[in-house]
């Protein structure tokens, strides 16, 4: 009896969740793009690759984070004088539209340029430092920084500095949102070197 009742739930459960998911309007790229066009692109590039270090490159980036972090921007989770007005006007759609266009675009390869920096940076990304008891970045973001879909962002090809600049932000609290309290606990012992060492290395990455 127990048995059928709890099938009989499961099946009504399972139900609802599809006809809710039906109901979901899908994200829609071609829109994204308009917004990206109107709003987004002086500064993270109309396909993503943002032709400044100030602003960080978009393009592959997973759309369950953009999303993500445009939502943090707009509760107040994560805060920035530019971001934060920006997302203010779009709706969880327009998020996740956004999102949808710039995770189907290419990002640009490029190399590390200082190689003794990243070098260092290497060897903190793959095996952490164990003496001060921080963990391997791989071990989230990937051996290649792909990341993993919705929880760990697409680190590849992203500029340096804006990497060690995010690892800081993590590092004082000044960064929040999404997975804030895991970062700022891996890189708290990390030293300035440390994060300029791994943001050259990343930026390598592909």
């Amino acid at each position: 009896m127990k048995y059928g009742l709890a099938l009989a739930l499961l099946t009504v459960s399972m139900a609802t969740l599809a006809t809710e998911e039906a109901q979901t309007p899908k994200a829609d790229p071609a829109k994204g793009q308009q917004i990206v066009t109107q709003t987004c692109a002086a500064c993270h590039g109309a396909d993503g690759n943002s032709p400044g270090a100030t602003f960080p490159n978009l393009a592959g980036q997973h759309a369950a984070y953009i999303a993500n972090q445009l939502a943090n921007f707009k509760s107040g989770a994560r805060k920035d004088p530019q971001m934060s007005p920006m997302a203010a006007g779009l709706s969880e759609q327009d998020m996740k539209n956004v999102a949808a266009y710039y995770a189907s675009q290419k990002g640009k390869a490029k190399s590390a340029k200082d190689k003794t920096l990243a070098e260092a940076g290497q060897k903190i990304y793959r095996a952490g430092i164990p003496d001060k008891n921080v963990a391997a970045c791989l071990a989230c973001h990937g051996p290649n920084g792909a990341g993993i879909p919705a929880q760990f962002p697409h680190l590849a090809g992203q500029y340096a500095s804006y990497t060690s600049a995010q690892l800081k932000a993590y590092q004082t609290g000044a960064r929040g949102g999404q997975n804030a309290h895991i970062m700022k606990s891996v890189v708290e012992r990390l030293t300035d070197k440390d994060m300029a060492a791994l943001g050259e290395y990343i930026s390598g990455l592909r």
